[in-house]
């Protein structure tokens, strides 16, 4: 049977909750965080904010600077779990295979729900499929990707993008390739042309580290990669196989449908507690950058980041904030924990423990169809 992959991302989630929610909103530049007058960073930023450059995990003052005219609302993450939970509801539904990636993504294997009338309604005019059965599967599965945007616009008032491909790694892509309200398909004959002229960082597995080792090689887009005669292992070592796997759109990965990493934390316990800032620095880096290398060795990226310390009287304190957009960087981390820290006044007595942790662990744009 061929595979039919759908990859679904609600669009602007937070801050598509929040105009929905608050019809007077609905057309502005809305940015879901905490005020630019004060310390605080960007959760989300709606796609009227995007178009100044506002985005997920940047500090509240610079998104000031960059849209003067945006509308800053503080987050209400109890109410986005909520939504998420309903339209979690809606997806499994469909009978599909599901695998939640975060709040406000999934994938779905539609493969063995597609002739299900309740869900897979038939098209007004008969589908032209091509003969190539992996393809003429994808095909196929347009109307019902249709019909399950159409029912969380109705029963969610939200509005919904997805990527129709053979594998993840295509679904994600073109889930990303037409937003918002988009639905993309990729059939497996184009699938090389698709990729081409993206680059190299658009290839799940590949960070900043990555990408920049690949540049200095001179292979700068998935072009690059398709053409390139060289062994790539001297380059990216062992994931060299995957690699050139996935520059010609080839995955073979299965949906995850146990969830079994939720979170990954590293903490410090001091020999002498300490406020001084220095130390508590530099433990805060080593820790962000053990999770990112521990985040990049399993392919994920995480939305919730958490600081936990331990004061000398055993007094024990936590404090999270989420993001809309998944951070993978060692240094955005760091950034987000010393914003917690500074936020909430917390080193205010010395330390007897500071420690890191990071949770809701991800994969790291009209109603038009837009075929490859």
């Amino acid at each position: 049977m061929a595979r039919v992959i759908f990859h679904l991302d609600m669009d602007a989630f937070y801050a598509s909750v929040e105009q929905r929610d608050n019809p007077a909103l609905r057309g502005k530049p809305v940015i879901v965080g905490g005020p630019p007058t004060r310390r605080g960073v960007v959760c989300a930023a709606s796609y009227e904010a995007r178009k100044f450059g506002v985005r997920s995990a940047m500090p509240s003052a610079t998104a000031g600077r960059l849209c003067p005219e945006g509308i800053f609302i503080p987050p209400r993450m109890e109410q986005y779990k909520a939504e998420s939970v309903q339209i979690i509801k809606l997806l499994a539904a469909t009978g599909a295979v599901l695998e939640p990636m975060s709040i406000d993504e999934a994938y779905l294997d539609v493969s063995e729900v597609l002739d299900n009338p309740d869900i897979s309604p038939r098209p007004v005019l008969p589908l032209l499929l091509p003969e190539d059965e992996a393809d003429a599967a994808l095909y196929k599965s347009v109307p019902f990707a249709r019909e399950l945007k159409r029912r969380i616009f109705v029963e969610r008032g939200l509005t919904a993008t997805i990527g129709i491909a053979a594998n993840k790694l295509l679904a994600k892509l073109a889930s990303d390739f037409h937003k918002p309200n988009g639905l993309t398909l990729v059939p497996e004959r184009d699938k090389m042309q698709f990729l081409r002229p993206m680059p190299v960082r658009a290839i799940h597995g590949v960070g900043r580290v990555t990408e920049q080792i690949l540049n200095r090689a001179g292979i700068e887009t998935v072009g690059d990669l398709q053409d390139h005669p060289g062994d790539l292992r001297a380059l990216v070592g062992s994931f060299a196989g995957r690699l050139r796997a996935f520059a010609f759109g080839d995955d073979d990965r299965p949906l995850e449908v146990d969830e079994t990493i939720k979170s990954i934390s590293s903490e410090e316990t001091f020999a002498l507690d300490t406020e001084d800032r220095r130390v508590l620095k530099k433990s805060l880096r080593e820790q962000a950058a053990e999770i990112a290398s521990k985040l990049k060795h399993r392919q994920l990226a995480a939305q919730t980041i958490q600081v936990k310390l331990r004061y000398g009287d055993f007094t024990t304190l936590t404090r999270q904030i989420t993001v809309e957009e998944p951070i993978v960087e060692a240094e955005e981390l760091y950034r987000l924990a010393c914003f917690l820290l500074a936020r909430e006044k917390l080193v205010c007595r010395p330390l007897r423990l500071l420690g890191l942790g990071v949770s809701h662990l991800d994969l790291p744009a009209g109603q038009q169809l837009v075929l490859w």
